[in-house]
């Protein structure tokens, strides 16, 4: 999520601080958009969109000739890439905006917005989040839900139906992609939200049978924000299975699946995708703004990291735009320490609860840092297996594409920056040791980085 669209027009590289290097362009016929700035990065490539693009997923087709294929949409709708070169990537597919236009809808004002895209690997689905702010709508008024596309022929993408229901500004595969979370923006016209709702929370949507889609009566997460049920923004999901909810009031993490022991209901029971048990998380309060609370994704890595245990740490994104890049959204490192009896769904005004922030980071005072620019953090992504195994990408608005170190999680640093001209950072995925940086600007950019030292 973020507040506005503005095109921000940025400095060229000429005016960035002298610790940066200039990337290069791997291939002779290089990204046809202009100067860019970078450290420890080298420039592959450019692929043009006709918008901006707001989220990025892969499915592998063995056998084929496109056997990696990535995904993106915007405003432009729905594209798919072959990866034969993953260097180079190639359009082989499109499913234009107007394909996915519903009647009343105008076309003119563009797709909303699909954060967050999700692919069913092994059915060959994608699916893509409609905000009710798509093709001209309002929060109010209009309509918010999933389109489930068929993409056994990348080549030939095909519309399956779309499905209306409350939560459609992101949405999180959940049990191998036989559900969805869907969940955002905050108060919406779909779904009848209860005047004390502060927001749209996780709604359930049955997708294993995706020509007949049920999203259940009930959703999940509600009372998140100190009691009150408020604006689920994204949710991640761990590798072992732990959904994670990130929002208004702070992250909180469920098992969905398994016999678990329900810290709230006080007993043991089976989880399921439309009753999970509560696992752990809570509010959090950001050092730079203690009145903004909102996370807008998470990490939980299950390793031990800086001498803390296994699977305490939580990664996490606080996106706040604020008057200058000291008092914007940070990456927050916080501590899940005191947080699996409960406390995060006790938790309210006159007895609250709050996980201990160990780190942040922001881009303040780091080479490529951008005056006058959207400092706000947005998505990121953990580059396995690059250097130590400790260093995350993500994207900073108006500030770029940022590599950081978290190997001491109460000091993260920068290790490595791209910073295209004219540019506004959208979210960045990492696949076979590459980074495709998707911008707000337009296109996705290829990089490849290379810790320090290497």
């Amino acid at each position: 999520m973020r507040r506005s669209r503005l095109f921000v027009s940025l400095i060229a590289a000429c005016g960035m601080a002298t610790s940066s290097t200039t990337a290069h362009a791997e291939a002779a016929d290089g990204p046809p958009t202009g100067p860019v700035d970078a450290q420890n990065v080298t420039w592959l490539t450019h692929t043009d969109t006709p918008s901006s693009v707001t989220g990025l997923a892969f499915i592998d087709y063995p056998g084929r000739h496109d056997s990696d294929v990535m995904f993106g949409n915007g405003p432009f709708g729905l594209r798919a890439w072959s990866l034969a070169d993953p260097r180079h990537p190639q359009q082989i597919g499109d499913l234009p905006a107007s394909v996915l236009a519903l009647p009343g809808d105008d076309v003119s004002k563009g797709f909303w917005e699909g954060e967050h895209l999700q692919v069913d690997p092994r059915r060959k689905l994608v699916f893509v989040t409609r905000d009710p702010r798509a093709f001209g709508g309002d929060k109010q008024t209009g309509t918010s839900g999933i389109y489930l596309v068929d993409a056994h022929d990348p080549r030939h993408l095909r519309l399956i139906g779309f499905h209306e229901e409350p939560g459609g500004h992101t949405s999180q595969c959940i049990n191998d992609c036989h559900y969805l979370w869907s969940g955002g923006p905050s108060h919406t016209g779909t779904g009848d939200q209860p005047p004390d709702w502060q927001g749209q929370p996780s709604w359930v949507t049955d997708v294993s049978q995706p020509n007949h889609p049920y999203t259940f009566p009930t959703p999940v997460d509600l009372h998140r924000n100190d009691g009150v049920t408020d604006y689920v923004h994204n949710t991640d999901v761990d590798a072992a299975g732990v959904a994670w909810t990130s929002g208004a009031g702070g992250v909180r993490g469920y098992w969905t699946t398994g016999a678990h022991f329900d810290p709230v209901q006080g007993r043991v029971r089976f989880a399921t995708a439309v009753d999970p048990i509560p696992y752990a998380g809570g509010k959090i309060i950001s050092p730079n703004d203690p009145v903004y609370t909102f996370d807008h994704n998470a990490w939980h890595p299950l390793r031990s990291i800086g001498g803390f245990a296994p699977g305490e740490l939580l990664f996490v994104t606080d996106e706040d735009f604020g008057d200058t890049c000291t008092d914007s959204g940070r990456l927050l490192i916080v501590s899940l320490k005191g947080s699996y009896g409960g406390e995060g769904w006790r938790s309210t005004p006159d007895h609250p609860f709050r996980l201990t922030v160990v780190g942040d980071w922001g881009p303040v005072g780091s080479p490529g840092e951008q005056p006058n620019a959207d400092c706000s953090a947005h998505f990121f992504a953990p580059l396995p297996g690059v250097g130590d195994g400790n260093i995350l990408v993500q994207a900073f608005y108006g500030q770029g594409t940022k590599f950081i170190d978290f190997s001491n999680p109460r000091h993260p640093v920068q290790v490595g920056y791209f910073f295209p001209k004219d540019s506004e950072a959208a979210v960045p995925a990492y696949h076979d040791g590459l980074v495709y940086a998707a911008q707000y600007s337009d296109g996705i950019d290829v990089l490849r980085f290379t810790p320090p030292g290497r």
